[in-house]
């Protein structure tokens, strides 16, 4: 019997238990269940890797995701620090090539301000201000924002689990919950036979967290899409193209599909991508998987209101596109070459890490914009926590941690063993 089973060890639900266990008089009542033999098997270490500024985010729209940007930036920048990790603050360039990207520059400059980013860290450039700063770049504007940083989300991860292990936490690895009942104990059974018997339960499962949440009777009225992000990654002749990681203004931003960037990695690495395919399944890394997946989740979205989607014409002709920059290298290549003219996909041999992203759907047939946190009984259920997920997991788990506290759901100790109190970076996302 436990207090608290948090399932699911991406970085978001590790980072639960980072401060769950941290802040529990008995840290030993607490749980944190993954399927993988490992934490951040997936989306978690399959990313760009950078610590987003939260100028691109709606502060309306996306208040959670933006104030999590905020305060995650100084989080990471002291936990990684203190752990002797990898940390670099090489800041970003978000670009536009033509007029209409511009006006959309505009409304970053203003989101950034309201995000509570500087003026000094945030500066709109015009092309002959961009040549200098990065001549091999070609655009009409770019934003430049300093406070943007590059880490490995994977390694922050696994030094969270190893925090969270020293202070008492159980970690239960390689165990899929199977099946959840409740009868005022929640009592989860996992595919290799183990049953954990808890009081509250954390769905953090991130590709599969809808799933679980619909065996539980939440969400009924949403479901969601998967899309794969592939990479190319650069020769070595491209190292010193660039400085800095530079972005494109998205051309659809009502849909989950991402203009592929020029990202400079923090162990030197630079890369093409992501690109965003619809696939059937989380973990939809290869065809045959994605075969797979695909008779459940049609049979799924028949009756949700992702079948609305499959009848949008806009929809349908972008995910065309998606398909074939994966099947095309130069497709993909070409796509950055709007801003890097000088690159050439003849000289990309090797591919990247893909990583897969899970988009919730209305009944309306609409993307939900914002994270979506849902309460029924004793659970909370994390669903839609895509980017800048990774860069906000830390203010964001210490938000939903102090509300369990709060609630009464885990005795506290005197002093917490994390290097934040919950309910103080709580007070900051309010």
């Amino acid at each position: 019997m436990f207090r608290i089973a948090i399932i699911g060890g991406g970085i978001i639900g590790t980072s639960i238990a980072y401060f769950l266990a941290g802040h529990a008089r008995d840290p030993g009542s607490i749980v944190l269940v993954e399927q993988e033999q490992d934490v951040s098997k997936h989306t978690s270490s399959r990313n760009t890797g950078k610590v987003h500024a939260p100028f691109l985010y709606d502060p309306v729209k996306k208040k959670l995701f933006a104030k999590a940007a905020a305060l995650g930036f100084e989080m990471w920048e002291k936990y990684a620090k203190e752990k002797s990790l990898p940390f670099e603050q090489d800041g970003v360039l978000e670009v536009a090539t033509d007029e209409r990207g511009i006006d959309r520059l505009d409304k970053y400059m203003e989101w950034g301000q309201k995000n509570g980013l500087a003026k000094e860290e945030l500066r709109l450039l015009d092309k002959g201000e961009v040549a200098a700063m990065e001549p091999n770049v070609r655009c009409e504007a770019a934003i430049y924002c300093s406070k943007d940083g590059s880490v490995d989300y994977g390694l922050l991860t696994k030094a969270l689990l190893q925090d969270l292990k020293s202070f008492g936490c159980n970690v239960l690895l390689g165990h899929r919950a199977n099946s959840i009942s409740y009868d005022g104990i929640y009592r989860i059974t996992t595919e290799q036979g183990r049953q954990i018997d808890a009081q509250y339960i954390v769905n953090a499962a991130g590709g599969n967290a809808m799933d679980i949440a619909h065996g539980m009777g939440v969400a009924k009225d949403y479901t969601d899409m998967h899309f794969r992000g592939e990479y190319w990654q650069a020769p070595a002749q491209y190292r010193d193209l660039t400085k800095l990681s530079i972005y494109s203004v998205p051309k659809h931003p009502e849909y989950p599909f991402l203009d592929p960037h020029w990202i400079v990695r923090v162990d030197g690495r630079r890369e093409v991508g992501p690109n965003a395919v619809p696939v059937f399944g989380p973990h939809a890394y290869s065809w045959g998987k994605n075969l797979s997946d695909m008779i459940p989740k049609i049979l799924e979205s028949s009756r949700t209101g992702a079948r609305k989607v499959f009848f949008d014409k806009k929809f349908l002709s972008l995910a065309s596109v998606e398909l074939k920059s994966s099947l095309s290298k130069t497709a993909m290549i070409n796509r950055v070459r709007e801003f890097l003219p000088q690159i050439r996909a003849s000289y990309f041999t090797k591919r990247g890490t893909s990583g897969i992203r899970s988009s919730v759907i209305d009944k309306e047939g609409r993307f939900v914009s914002d994270t979506m946190i849902l309460k029924k009984d004793s659970s909370t259920h994390i669903l839609n926590y895509n980017s800048p997920g990774a860069t906000g997991a830390l203010p964001m788990a210490a938000m939903m941690a102090s509300q369990i506290m709060e609630a009464g759901f885990l005795p506290v100790a005197e002093r917490p063993r994390t290097l934040w109190e919950a309910s103080a970076v709580a007070a900051r996302m309010a």
